[in-house]
């Protein structure tokens, strides 16, 4: 073998094993570094004062919790849009509450999530709509937040911190955006995220599709909206569409589970089995 062609083979061992280090070998090492570090005082100050729920959650759900902020906030990228300040205290009330929903499922930090958009209040988004006829419009609407299949949330601050001052209302706009990300973490959103296997997916089909088609049962008759108004745990966006009803559902699971787990035993048992945790353990 000539000189050049020893400096061609070597130096593509070299990038190999580079791309090895890179893919295999840093993260891990990364990972482990992360693990290593203490949580903040000041991180933990803003849990305690902003978000009431983490005061009442077990310590080593507490622990747990705790570990996942680090490797959200490590690994995500915060934009402020529309004149808004980033800060830590904002960085680490949505990483706490979107870490409730991968709590108990490590290794899992939403991998096809790169960026976080936040603005001061709600926003404009425009978005093409075909109606039952087909006919295609696009229309500007007034948001709290939106999950994009490219890697970005966005959120409103204010629709975020209203939510975590009250987390017993069943509407929290960071718990319905992150539902919609590991819902279209693997493909598009349809109210069916993966599952575990196949028998645990024919049992969330069967559940969920008799919830959402009662929903919208119930939405659809002007009647009985009003009288099961007060007693009703799911809200009625629920109905419009699938991806929809899983996200709603994820709200009132974390927010209402009492009320959820009374009213709705099956739907509350499925996304108990599939989010790993108990919320009435903090309430």
């Amino acid at each position: 073998m000539s000189w050049s062609a020893s400096l061609v083979l070597i130096s593509l061992l070299l990038i190999v094993l580079a791309t090895a280090l890179w893919l295999f070998v840093y993260p891990r090492w990364r990972h482990r570094q992360i693990e290593r570090q203490p949580f903040p005082a000041n991180w933990l100050r803003v849990m305690e004062q902003s978000l009431p729920f983490y005061r009442r959650m077990p310590p080593a759900l507490q622990s747990a919790l705790q570990n996942q902020i680090k490797h959200f906030l490590a690994n995500k990228r915060f934009v402020g849009c529309a004149g808004f300040v980033m800060n830590e205290a904002v960085k680490v009330s949505i990483a706490a509450q979107a870490c409730l929903l991968i709590l108990q499922r490590p290794g899992d930090y939403y991998s096809t999530l790169r960026s976080i958009l936040v603005y001061p209040s709600e926003f404009l988004a425009a978005h093409d709509r075909a109606d039952d006829a087909g006919l295609v419009s696009n229309k500007a609407h007034v948001l709290a937040g939106e999950a994009w299949s490219d890697g970005k949330i966005i959120l409103s601050w204010d629709s975020v911190a209203r939510g975590a001052a009250n987390f017993t209302d069943g509407y929290n706009v960071v718990l319905h955006e992150f539902a919609h990300q590991l819902d279209n973490q693997f493909g598009h959103a349809n109210g069916a995220p993966w599952q575990s296997s196949h028998q645990a997916l024919q049992d969330w089909s069967r559940v969920f599709n008799e919830e959402f088609l009662r929903l919208r049962r119930l939405a659809s008759d002007p009647f009985a909206r009003y009288e099961k108004a007060q007693e009703q745990v799911l809200d009625f966006y629920g109905a419009s569409e699938p991806a929809e009803f899983f996200a709603v559902s994820t709200e009132a699971f974390f927010e209402r589970p009492h009320a959820l787990a009374a009213r709705h035993p099956e739907l509350f048992e499925q996304l108990h089995f599939y989010y790993r945790v108990d919320p009435r353990l903090w309430h």
